[in-house]
Formats: C-alpha cells, sequence, structure tokens
C-alpha cells in the first residue's frame, strides 16, 4: 500500500472511464430506444471533494453520451472526451492542454479500451470487476465495484496519501 499512497500523492489529475466504473455497466433503453445511466451518489460527491483539493477531473469515455454529459456538467468535470475510439490520442490531447505528465495522473477503468491509459499514467486502477487482464496491469483494484463506490473509494485513496482527507472531514464535523 506504500507504493499506492506514494503515487496517489502525486496525482493533480484523475481521469476516469464511465462504463463500469461511474456507472454499474449496464446500459437502460427506453421504449423509444433512448439510453439511460443510473450514476451513484456518493461518487459524485468523493469528486467534488477531491476537485475541492485542487485536483482536476477527466472523462474519457469510448461511447458519446447525452447522460454522461449531464453528469459531468453537474460534477463541474474539467475536461470531458466522450466517443473517443483512440484513448491514446485523447490522453496525450489531455496532458497537453493541462500540462500535466502522465506521472501525475490517475486513471480508473474497467475494460481493454482502458489499457492504452492504465499503461501510461502514474496510478493506475481498475474496478473489481474488469478482466484479469485489465487487473494485472493496474497498481490498485478497488473493493468497491464500478458505479457502487469505486470512484469514492479511490478519491478517498487520494486526498488521504495528500493529506487533504482530515481537513475535508474536519468541514463537516465542524
Amino acid at each position: 500500500m506504500r507504493m499506492i499512497s506514494e503515487q496517489a500523492r502525486k496525482v493533480k489529475l484523475l481521469i476516469m472511464d464511465v462504463d463500469g466504473v461511474l456507472t454499474d455497466g449496464r446500459l437502460y433503453y427506453n421504449a423509444q430506444g433512448e439510453e439511460s445511466k443510473s450514476f451513484y451518489v456518493q461518487d459524485g460527491l468523493g469528486l467534488r471533494l477531491l476537485q475541492g483539493t485542487g485536483v482536476q477531473l477527466a472523462i474519457i469515455s469510448g461511447r458519446a453520451d447525452r447522460c454522461v454529459e449531464h453528469r459531468a456538467r453537474a460534477l463541474k468535470i474539467d475536461h470531458y472526451y466522450g466517443g473517443v475510439h483512440d484513448k491514446k490520442v485523447a490522453l496525450a490531447d489531455l496532458l497537453d492542454k493541462t500540462g500535466f505528465a502522465p506521472d501525475e495522473c490517475a486513471f480508473i477503468g474497467d475494460d481493454l479500451i482502458d489499457l492504452p491509459i492504465l499503461t501510461r499514467v502514474g496510478l493506475a486502477v481498475a474496478v473489481p470487476e474488469a478482466p484479469p487482464q485489465v487487473r494485472q496491469h493496474c497498481h490498485y483494484v478497488t473493493g468497491n465495484p464500478g458505479g457502487h463506490g469505486a470512484v469514492r473509494e479511490l478519491a478517498e485513496l487520494i486526498m488521504q496519501a495528500q493529506g487533504t482527507f482530515e481537513g475535508v472531514l474536519a468541514r463537516y464535523l465542524a
């Protein structure tokens, strides 16, 4: 866990996949064929708290989805890339825009499409539902499943490593 804390201490940008990470990976369609998703509110609060400590947030998703765009706006996500076919290209663009080095970034993903980012960032994280071929390339696998607290767990891990979590907690205990 010491190595994870050292990597998390450097994080200035948390990048996330969506389906299977911010959601449980299920796709819901109504009779008109419109898609909807379910997001876990505690993940959202964790992201807002992390962002309040100065860590920037980004989404890089293989799917373009209005539900995700709405959620990203609601959470004031700093950078949103939807409908990305090559996540390595999106990562390069994001690093260029932010000026961050790869080792200053964390990424949480759940499937093979995420490997081009997971293998390049300083803190690579998977959810437990990720296939073994993905988990083996990660520094950390969350205990909580995607769409059910995995992102909150990672946000708190980063804040604890950076020494900001106690201050966040103290605001609620005051």
